[in-house]
This record gives C-alpha cells, structure tokens and sequence, in this order.
C-alpha cells in the first residue's frame, strides 16, 4: 500500500469512527430516533462530506492505479487530490474532536503533515510545479480511461456543443431568453433526449442494459458550453424514462417513450412545493378521483422547462389519509401544449386550468425554472403512471428517477468545472501582470494543479456511480457523487473566474457565467443539506451500526 493510499485510509478509518459514535448518540430503543439525528446535525453534516470526498479519492486512485502509464499527470494529479482531502477530513475531525467521541491526538497523528513523504506533494512548490506542467500542455488534462465508443459519443456531442450551443450561450444567459429551436432541434437529430431510453422505444441505450455512462459523457459535453441551454436537456427525460420504464404500464411505456426519445415532447418534472422543498414525503398538492380521471390541485415550485415541455411529470397526493406519508403519493403524466417565454395558462379540456410563472434566477437560465398553480386541473385515468397498479407507488418511482438525476447533476457540474478550467488556462497564458504572464505565478500554477486534479477525480467518481447504478446500487452513492461534484463546482467556477480579475466579473465573459450557473447545482436535484444529512449521513449512521434503522 502506498503512503497516499495509507493515509486516505487512516481518515476513512476516523470517519467511520465518527459515524459509530453518532450511532450511538442517536440510538433508542434499538432504533435510531428522528430527534437524535436532527440534533447532530452539524457533525452528520460535516462526516457526510468526509465520505463522498473520501469515496472521490478512491475513485481517482483505482483510476491512476489501473492508467498511470496512459500519461504522467494521471497519478501526480490522483495523489495530489487525495493528500489534499485527507487533510481536510481530518481538519473538520480535529474541530470537534468530542462529537465524534476520538481523542484529538488520534486525529492530529493521521494527518499527511506527519508524513515526510506526503509534505512535498501538497506544498506550493509542488503544486505549482504540477501546474506548469498543465500549463505547458496548454490545460490538456489526462485520458478518462473511457472506451473508443463512449469517446466518440463525448466528442460527437462536444462538436455539436461547440459549433451550435456556445455561440449562442452567452446571449441566451444575458437576455433569460428561450433556448432557440435549432439547439433543441440539432440535440434531437444526435439522439441527445433518447440517451436514457431503451432502443426498443426509439433511444440510444441497449435494450438489454443500461448505460449510465453514456449519459454522463454527453451531459458533460453539452454542460461545458451551457449549463441551462443544453447540459440539462437530457435531465428530466432521464428521470421520466427511468420512471416510467420502472412503474409504467406497457401502453403507457409505448406512448410516452417514444415521443422522449426522439425529441419530439420535452419533459418537465414537478416535485418541489413551495413549503416542502426536498421534503418529497410531505408533499401536499393532492389528486382526487373525478368521473373524468384525477383533478390535481395544488402549487409546485422550480419546475425547470414546465413552459416549453408537452410533458409535465408531476407527483400528487391521492391518499386521503395524511398518515400515510410518502405512500400515499402517485405520479402523473400531464400533456399539454408547448408555450414560449416566461408564463403561460393552459385549460385542459376535461376541466380546470393550470398556470405558469417563470422564476427570475441569477443564473441557469433558457430552460427557466417554473412556479406552477393546478386549479382542479382534471387528467384521464391512463395519466396516472401504472394505472390502477400505479397508485401509491410515486414516492418510489421519483426516488429510483432521482438516483440517475443526481448522477447526472454531478456530470452537469464536471462539464461546467471543464469550460471554467479551459477559460482559465487560456486567460492566464495571455494575460500579462508586472510584466509577465500570470501563468508564470506559483499561485496560479497551484491553483489550476488543484482544480485538474479535483476534476479529475470528481469526473472517476461520477464513472464509478454510473457503473454501480447500472448493476442495480449506488442510490447513495448518487447522493455522495452530486453532494460532492456540485460543491467542488462551486470553487472551481469561483478561482477560475478570480484569475480572470475585473473580466471575470463582466457579464461578457464566459467566467462569469460558469460562476453564477455553477451555484445552483447544489440546490437542485435534492438540495446539499437534504442529501448530506437526510440520505448520506443518515444511512452511514445506521451501517455503523450494522441492523441498525430509523424509528
């Protein structure tokens, strides 16, 4: 074992150790209890982050292990990730040694510090010395280890995103306006709404397995240019698909899918209300039986798309009785005619209407994000996904659609670390400060090394969630992923747009684009909070305990 790959394993043994100790703190009765979780929010939190930043590192080590001789900067890049979040994992122990029941000299003596061999590798000296080689290559970052056809997907899509989607990102940011026609048209012809579907419905992906992978490829082609008017085309079909192949009926699986996969309807989901946030147990909009189908009532908030879409995926409450929690949830398919700009009302032609507001966002913006009002808003009975079989089982369905969402929000936000990282090499070697390139500079050396080498590992993680979901597991590890992605975007956007000075500021420069996109990503597809202490924490908790299960 070499002494990067001891070290990360020394903090992942803490951190377990963290998570035995809040077992213990939340246990009663034999079960752990709601109350106790909440009051251990801060440590759940912070241990949450300690396990998908350890989870990335060891992605990015089996990566460097299997393809260290593919290029030079594969390893330097995969050690100088892992030293710098083993420090921080045990930097957040060390803070509050108490609540994670460890003696503080046990956390300080697992530090890479008090390993010579680890020093040099995250030093200034080092890190700038592994950015100049970055640099030398003009930001040309080491090979994914994808296979020859997932390679010509990516760079199939990059063209497109390059040639089509760029030219036109920066004014449909500046203006908040729709995305043109000849973006989503040109997305269709290359397959791009049908990558989650099933070739037997008209899509690109096996029929007899699935293929994560390929999705995250292509999102982060097409995040790369624009995260709103083309990275997250291919989100809410995904989540649709993923629902519908799984709940759906035959009938509905024919009727529905086929359209996705060619582009022919978009989608849109609506989860969110405007009380309950991530909260999808204690969604209210409620859905009752009618002679005509299902009158839906009842707001839904950050419906992305919800104008432009003929689909709108929405989950509803059809029990009566409010016990039930997230059992008495369904899922709906409402189509509807596709409306431009920022509001639109649709009557539907059984009764009631429903209305749209687009919300003025910072950021993220083409697809805008939706406030939407059912006012017994009547559906058919086939609406209903799974018909009569169907009821009651929505909460399942938008979690199992949610998993590969979350997977592909981590690839949104590798695509979008990728532009911000490009940007920044090519401004520091043009841009000339006190007489030289600020690309001479050791701390702009170090800082692109760092961002290469969170990048790097950010987009072997992604991989590795993709694989596991394709077996069947890894609906935590989606979490972990887009926990982890989504907040490394946020710093990367943010460093790369400093090095860019006063121009990274402009709303003329790409650099500030990435920036105000990237902030969003730890809001949607379940917000950071939510996944870090309600999903992650939460279930690390209970394996610390081994049978261990919330009250």
């Amino acid at each position: 074992m070499s002494a990067v790959i001891s070290a990360l394993e020394s903090a992942a043994g803490l951190v377990d150790a963290g998570f035995e100790a809040l077992h213990r703190r939340c246990l009663r009765n034999g079960r752990l209890a709601p109350a106790r979780l909440d009051a251990e929010q801060l440590p759940s939190y912070e241990l949450a982050f300690c396990a998908a930043e350890i989870a990335a590192a060891r992605a990015a080590q089996a990566h460097a292990e299997r393809f260290a001789g593919a290029d030079p900067l594969i390893r330097p890049l995969a050690d100088a990730f892992t030293v710098e979040v083993t420090g921080q994992c045990i930097a957040r122990l060390l803070a509050r040694p108490d609540e994670y029941e460890i003696a503080p000299a046990r956390i300080a003596a697992a530090h890479p510090a008090h390993r010579p061999e680890l020093r040099s590798i995250a030093s200034g000296s080092g890190l700038a010395a592994l950015g100049a080689r970055l640099i030398e290559r003009e930001g040309r970052l080491p090979p994914t280890g994808l296979d020859a056809e997932r390679e010509l997907m990516r760079e199939s899509f990059a063209a497109f995103a390059r040639d089509v989607v760029l030219p036109r990102a920066q004014r449909i940011h500046r203006e908040d306006s729709d995305i043109p026609e000849e973006i989503i048209a040109g997305a269709a012809e290359l397959g791009l709404f049908g990558v989650s579907i099933p070739q037997r419905f008209g899509g690109m992906q096996p029929d007899d397995h699935p293929d994560t992978t390929a999705m995250l490829v292509v999102t982060e082609a097409l995040s790369a240019a624009s995260l709103g008017a083309a990275g997250s085309l291919v989100t809410r079909p995904e989540i649709m698909a993923r629902a519908v192949l799984l709940g759906g009926t035959a009938a509905q699986q024919q009727r529905w899918l086929p359209a996705l996969a060619t582009g022919e309807k978009l989608v849109a989901i609506a989860i969110t209300e405007p009380d309950f946030g991530s909260d999808v147990a204690n969604l209210k909009l409620r859905a009752s039986r009618t002679a005509a189908g299902w009158s839906l009532s009842g707001a839904k908030t950050w419906c992305t798309c919800a104008g432009r879409a003929e689909f709108i995926l929405v989950i509803a409450r059809t029990a009566a009785d409010p016990t039930l929690g997230h059992r008495g949830l369904s899922q709906f398919v409402v189509e509807k005619p596709r409306f431009r700009g920022h509001a639109f009302e649709y009557c539907s032609p059984l009764g009631g209407r429903v209305t749209g507001r687009a919300i003025p966002t910072i950021g993220y913006r083409g697809m805008h994000s939706f406030e939407l009002f059912f006012e017994d808003f009547v559906v058919p009975a086939d609406a209903l996904v799974g018909e009569s079989g169907g009821e009651g089982r929505g909460f399942y369905l938008t979690m199992a659609g949610l998993s590969g969402g979350r997977a592909q929000t981590a690839a949104r936000a590798n695509g979008v670390m990728q532009a911000a990282f490009e940007a920044g090499i090519r401004y520091a070697m043009n841009r000339r400060v006190f007489g030289r390139p600020i690309a001479e500079y050791p701390l702009t050396q170090a800082r692109l090394a760092r961002v290469a080498a969170w990048l790097g590992a950010s987009r072997q993680f992604s991989y590795r969630v993709a694989a596991e979901l394709d077996a069947g597991r890894g609906d935590m590890d989606a979490s972990m992923v887009k926990l982890f992605a989504c907040r490394a975007a946020e710093w990367v956007t943010r460093d790369m747009m400093q090095i860019h000075g006063g121009m990274g500021y402009a709303e003329e420069t790409d650099a500030s684009r990435y920036f105000v996109d990237a902030r969003v990503l730890s809001i949607f597809e379940g917000a950071e909070e939510t996944l870090a202490l309600k999903v992650i924490a939460r279930e690390l908790i209970a394996r610390a305990g081994g049978a261990g299960r919330a009250a």
